[in-house]
């Protein structure tokens, strides 16, 4: 719902609520906040903004590191864990002198995506469905020194070690799948985490136990990419926050435990132009249109390329390993599980058939994976790209049956953070050509990244130590 000035100061008023939050996102994906007294909301401080250092975040070059913030008034929420009434929105950076929306702003790359896709013609409007999977750990610690290193985590849903409530009912390894209560032991917490979405604006389709011990899934509905991106933020946020209060640790990392099943942050999509789903083909054997097809072909074809920004970290590539259901190769199949892109088989609501890209994870920037997918997409309906010529598929259970020859024919997802960033900077026309992302911006996080996998590069591992201490 659109909200304007007037109506919010009178709700502030009326309500007694004399703080005012602004939260707005890194290029890393995690929310950072100023507060103000709301004797500074004012018509005045929505045309020259609050403002912060750039530079102290990597924004912005120290010698000209002034920046601002306006907030979006359509994005306001009472925040639940502040003690004292506290106002929250969601908002833009501006260059401090010109008011101009900072173009390293995440939240910018999803505006001027959505004005791409406009003005190719071929929709406008793309609508999105991010799955939240997590890990809810009852004990969480870490040790990184020079002579020691080890991370500690316990679920006690799990049978890893003696229960400490002494109930008997646990989780065994991949063995959570829509369990329930009591060896279900966050259906409280989930609840509570979507009837707050609800409240806040952000649809929520289902909850589940997921497949690992500890390990949890939120699902919100097909929504636009504002409210995907910013919902995503959202639910994080609360999930984190409750989480706390209940003496639990949350966390999206892809692969915390190994052995374990690991986390994906899996998004469904379709492209939709004067309401009508431009995905949906009642003609076609599978009920996805040609425009379909195209759009998931750039997908595969720039896939490795986007898994520098769909899956950002170290930790990624231990998840995306064969097997756990982890999508290594670049294909499309109906229904099946290991494939980069598939079509839900169970979804047939004309308004609702869409494909699914599973190789992203949770450590990714909503607002720069998301526009990123979409301009992959373009590009493979502007260039018309054909998925059997490009070997993408759609493949279905005859791949059983294929030799090794056949499967190394299969383009892969990179095996390691810097080798996707390699794909990137090979590969980043798509994203640049429109005006999208700049050269600048690919070059400086793909350097920024590389130096994250150096940090790990040169340290010893524990199970290093196990293997290789008696050599």
């Amino acid at each position: 719902m659109t909200q304007d000035f007037n109506s919010i100061k009178k709700y502030l008023e009326e309500n007694d609520i004399r703080l005012i939050d602004f939260k707005w996102c890194d290029l890393w994906g995690h929310w950072r906040h100023v507060t103000i007294s709301a004797r500074f909301f004012t018509e005045e401080m929505m045309q020259h903004g609050i403002g912060f250092d750039g530079s102290s975040i990597g924004l912005k070059e120290v010698t000209s590191s002034d920046l601002i913030l306006i907030p979006d008034l359509d994005t306001g929420f009472l925040d639940p864990f502040s003690e004292e009434p506290t106002y929250s929105f969601i908002a833009n950076i501006h260059e401090a002198d010109t008011k101009a929306p900072f173009e390293a702003d995440p939240r910018e790359f999803v505006r001027k995506a959505e004005k791409h896709l406009i003005e190719t013609g071929i929709a406008d409007e793309s609508m999105w469905g991010p799955e939240y999977e997590f890990f809810i750990f009852d004990e969480a610690s870490f040790d990184n020194r020079m002579h020691s290193s080890s991370f500690y985590f316990n679920s006690y849903e799990s049978n890893w070690e003696p229960d400490e409530t002494m109930s008997g009912y646990h989780i065994g390894s991949h063995k959570g799948y829509h369990r329930i209560n009591p060896s279900d032991r966050a259906q409280s917490l989930r609840n509570q985490v979507c009837l707050m979405l609800e409240e806040m604006g952000y649809g929520v389709k289902y909850h589940h136990h997921e497949g690992g011990s500890g390990q949890h899934e939120i699902e919100p509905p097909m929504q636009d990419i504002y409210k995907s991106t910013d919902g995503t933020l959202v639910a994080k946020y609360l999930l984190k926050n409750i989480a706390y209060e209940m003496g639990q640790t949350i966390t999206f990392m892809p692969k915390p435990l190994g052995g374990e099943m690991g986390s994906g942050m899996h998004f469904h999509q379709f492209l939709r132009k004067k309401g009508k789903n431009l995905f949906y083909d009642a003609k076609s054997p599978t009920l996805l249109s040609e425009l379909a097809m195209q759009y998931i072909s750039g997908i595969l074809y720039h896939a490795p390329a986007l898994t520098a920004l769909t899956n950002p970290s170290t930790n990624s590539f231990k998840r995306l390993a064969p097997g756990f259901e982890a999508p290594t190769s670049c294909f499309f199949g109906r229904g099946d599980r290991t494939a980069a892109v598939r079509q839900p088989k169970y979804v047939t609501d004309p308004n609702e058939v869409r494909i699914e890209y599973r190789t992203p994870d949770g450590t990714c920037n909503p607002y720069l994976a998301i526009p990123a997918m979409l301009l992959a997409g373009i590009d493979g309906i502007q260039k018309k790209m054909d998925a059997k010529k490009l070997n993408f598929g759609p493949f279905e259970s005859e791949m059983k049956n294929w030799s090794e020859a056949e499967w190394k024919k299969i383009k892969k997802i990179p095996s390691s953070l810097e080798a996707a960033c390699d794909a990137l900077m090979a590969d980043h026309a798509f994203l640049t050509e429109s005006g999208v992302f700049s050269e600048a911006f690919i070059k400086g996080f793909c350097d920024f990244k590389r130096k994250e996998a150096g940090m790990l590069s040169t340290r010893p591992h524990p199970y290093e130590v196990e293997m290789y201490l008696d050599c």
